[in-house]
């Protein structure tokens, strides 16, 4: 079983930043990719990804806005927002795959509004 230590969610005003992070009970290496998802009603969608060669992919809306790096010594992936938006409130989710296996954290909430 894999489990999952998602911090730094909270209240931010807009403009604001905050950095999420994720640690892994495990090897990072072990997980195809690893990477944050987000729930406001609605979908689940991407926010950013990091595969095990260290490619990134994200969301439309928040490639300009969001990095996401990794520390592999201490298995954590690291979500850094910038110019938070009202509409960028939502559930943050991590999220590891191997192969067709996906496994979720509980979420932290982010919420963005003056």
């Amino acid at each position: 079983q894999v489990h999952f230590v998602e911090s730094g969610g909270g209240l931010v005003q807009p403009g604001g930043s905050l950095r999420l992070s994720c640690k892994v009970s495990e090897n990072i290496f072990n997980f195809n990719a690893v990477g944050w998802y987000r729930q406001a009603p609605g979908e689940r969608e991407l926010v950013a990804e990091i595969n095990v060669g260290g490619r990134t992919r994200f969301g439309d809306s928040v490639k300009d806005r969001f990095t996401i790096s990794r520390d592999n010594a201490k298995n954590t992936v690291y979500l850094q927002m910038n110019s938070l938006k009202p509409e960028d409130t939502a559930v943050y989710y991590c999220r590891a795959t191997i192969l067709s296996r996906l496994y979720w954290g509980q979420g932290t909430q982010v919420t963005v509004s003056s």
